[in-house]
């Protein structure tokens, strides 16, 4: 039981002093939670005992970016405890990550984003569906950022958005006049059909009146895809990788749009300009008469 109310105060501790997401503070709980059941809740253990659930994971056939997900959790876990005093001595200080293969992100065409944004609007379901991709590829937001929208952080009249990103940093990130349509639509006339019997303000609302989930807007998605007999593999965040290059081919400055991803670092945002070179590369091979 000891040891079990280390993991919760090292929870909390992300919550409150590290100001972590949600979805970070759940990812670090389940690794935590599979190496607490691993090691039988004894977390005062060797390198050797941490290796072993390395190797474990490893067997299981987890990828190289999962495992290197659980060895900084658990290094990060272990310099918590010997900065708190509670244990001396750190057991992964030595753990070493695995070479990770650098892949670029998958990004859409333009005609691929027109394609998937032409929603036959039948239902209330489908005008929010269609508001919800709007915003995401006019606005480049994380599928978090976007699920935790309220309704007050809309301002439709100055065409904007407020989201609170990671590190609980705010920013105001501007709306295209199809994202604006597509919310006007759906907030006044379809949004208050969805709340049913429930009393909150979340902008995107599921079958029961409350907060549309990652699970499933990620289904909706893939369905739409499906539905339009396209084939390329993708996930919702695709949208926000997709807004960043189509910016960048059209003359956008990195630096303006590492402050509209809320980019940290704008080392993260000049993966884009790599992306936009393979892009221009395939595009010469496609239309240049000695391209091939």
């Amino acid at each position: 039981m000891k040891n079990r109310n280390i993991f919760n105060d090292y929870l909390d501790y992300l919550k409150i002093d590290k100001k972590y997401s949600q979805n970070t503070i759940l990812s670090y709980q389940s690794n935590l939670e599979h190496y607490y059941n691993f090691v039988k809740g004894e977390i005062f253990v060797s390198k050797k005992e941490i290796l072993q659930f390395i190797e474990t994971l490893h067997k299981e056939g987890k990828s190289s970016r999962t495992l290197a997900h659980y060895i900084t959790v658990l290094k990060e876990f272990y310099k918590y405890l010997e900065r708190e005093g509670i244990n001396k001595e750190n057991p992964s200080i030595y753990l070493e990550q695995p070479k990770l293969k650098k892949s670029l992100p998958h990004v859409l065409s333009e005609e691929e984003i027109t394609k998937l944004l032409d929603i036959p609007l039948r239902s209330p379901y489908d005008y929010r569906n269609k508001a919800m991709l709007e915003v995401l590829y006019s606005s480049g937001l994380r599928i978090s950022e976007l699920l935790d929208t309220m309704v007050y952080d809309v301002n439709l009249e100055a065409c904007t958005i407020k989201v609170m990103g990671k590190g609980s940093k705010e920013r105001i990130v501007p709306l295209g006049d199809y994202a604006v349509a597509a919310l006007t639509i759906y907030m006044y006339d379809y949004r208050p059909s969805l709340l049913k019997k429930e009393k909150n303000d979340f902008l995107f609302l599921n079958c029961r009146g409350k907060r549309m989930s990652r699970q499933a807007f990620f289904k909706i998605v893939k369905q739409l895809a499906i539905e339009k007999g396209m084939k390329t593999d993708f996930s919702p965040h695709t949208l926000r990788h997709s807004f960043a290059t189509h910016l960048l081919k059209y003359g956008a400055d990195l630096r303006s749009i590492q402050e509209l991803l809320g980019h940290a670092s704008l080392a993260t945002t000049q993966i884009y300009t790599h992306v936009a070179n393979e892009q221009r590369k395939e595009d010469y091979k496609k239309t240049h008469p000695h391209g091939n």
